[in-house]
């Protein structure tokens, strides 16, 4: 016996580093984790309230329908309404076990075996290994400085040309791992593109809020036969609650809600029940105040780079990342991993390497979290700075 070939894809590099990092820790080290991108906030109060309510009236969690609760898809939908202007029908969305189960659905739903779907080089390494394990022929746009880390028509254009039809593209706006976004004039080029070649969009969402000078554009926006997908996990700091949802085109509802009940019957219950208060004026003032944080780790970040030895950034326009050439560092470390391993070791720090994110050029880049806030940010480049001197 054996397993199956779609099981053959990479692990998620981050992933192992959090287990490494619990073993430092558990022998005594104190590791400033500058890994994954989990919020060092926590949930709103008022949602961590409104768990503490269902659990303390004995309130009986079974299965919710497919697509989530009612008043959580409506709070939805008057989200979109209160920050994008858009009108999205409650029976288009859907919720979903975290922003990873709405990828699973939609590439279920929108993709065969043998299509080719494109995405940004780097880009987060789910869509990648997600898709492969579907058996989806991945298309890598390798979308550098110069394009300032985004796909472009005329990257797909050439696609075509030169290999024949796309089925799909994804699209992450603020990015992970470059924290890069698309404008609205950009955004609608390629969803113009794409309803031309009969190509779905997807659009991942999920860092919207997390922006340092002009709000994310939704593609809900530009584009009604877009895929969106979003999640509580990063604006609302709740990525343990695994809750993320859903905008579907009127063609993928039905295909999608009958997936769900059979994937994963529906999404955890009580997390639903609290997360119907992240949208109340309290908590979005609240999810709202961490991005003052943020924004000052990362101006410590961008400040320190060349004390850090560390080359070019990605302009991060949004999201909690800093995506950095290592500079220097390469003549006396063999790769980004290599350079990685010694900032855990020496000098008790974490960061991901970048070739999680990027199988061709990553083994020169690092990708630094400002998650867990701007003091520990601190913290972490002093370390990584006295390593370097």
């Amino acid at each position: 016996m054996k397993p199956s070939r779609r099981s053959e894809v990479p692990g998620f590099e981050v992933m192992s580093i959090l287990a490494e990092i619990e073993q430092h820790r558990s022998a005594g080290r104190d590791i400033i984790s500058l890994t994954a991108g989990e919020p060092g906030s926590g949930a709103p109060p008022a949602v961590n309230a409104a768990a503490a309510q269902v659990h303390a009236a004995n309130t009986v969690l079974n299965y919710s329908p497919a697509f989530g609760i009612a008043p959580l898809r409506e709070a939805l939908a008057d989200h979109y309404r209160s920050w994008y202007g858009a009108e999205i029908p409650v029976e288009r969305i859907a919720v979903t076990t975290g922003s990873s189960g709405a990828f699973i659905l939609s590439f279920l739903a929108a993709f065969d075996p043998g299509d080719r779907v494109a995405l940004a080089r780097p880009g987060y390494p789910a869509y990648r290994n997600i898709l492969s394990s579907l058996g989806v022929e991945v298309v890598d746009l390798d979308c550098g400085p110069e394009v300032r880390f985004q796909p472009t028509p005329e990257q797909l254009e050439a696609e075509v040309a030169t290999n024949g039809p796309l089925h799909g593209l994804m699209v992450a706006s603020p990015a992970n791992p470059t924290g890069t976004m698309v404008d609205r004039d950009q955004l609608t080029g390629l969803a113009q593109w794409c309803r031309l070649h009969g190509v779905q969009l997807i659009s991942d969402e999920i860092y919207h809020g997390i922006t340092f000078a002009l709000p994310g554009v939704s593609a809900t926006e530009v584009d009604d036969d877009a895929v969106v997908i979003s999640s509580f996990s990063k604006y609302w700091g709740m990525p343990g609650w695994r809750l993320g949802w859903m905008v579907l085109p009127e063609h993928l509802v039905d295909p999608v809600s009958r997936l769900a009940g059979n994937v994963a019957l529906c999404p955890p219950h009580g997390s639903q029940i609290a997360a119907v208060q992240a949208f109340t004026a309290e908590s979005m003032s609240f999810a709202g105040s961490q991005l003052r944080d943020y924004a000052a780790a990362r101006a410590l970040v961008l400040d320190a780079l060349p004390q850090l030895g560390w080359g070019n950034a990605a302009p991060a326009d949004g999201a909690f990342y800093v995506y950095a050439h290592i500079g220097e560092h390469l003549k006396h470390y063999a790769d980004s991993t290599a350079y990685a391993k010694a900032l855990l070791h020496q000098a008790a720090v974490a960061v991901v390497p970048g070739t999680d994110f990027d199988p061709v050029d990553g083994s020169e880049w690092v990708r630094l979290s400002l998650a867990p806030g701007s003091a520990v940010v601190a913290e972490g480049l002093r370390r990584i700075e006295r390593l370097r001197a």
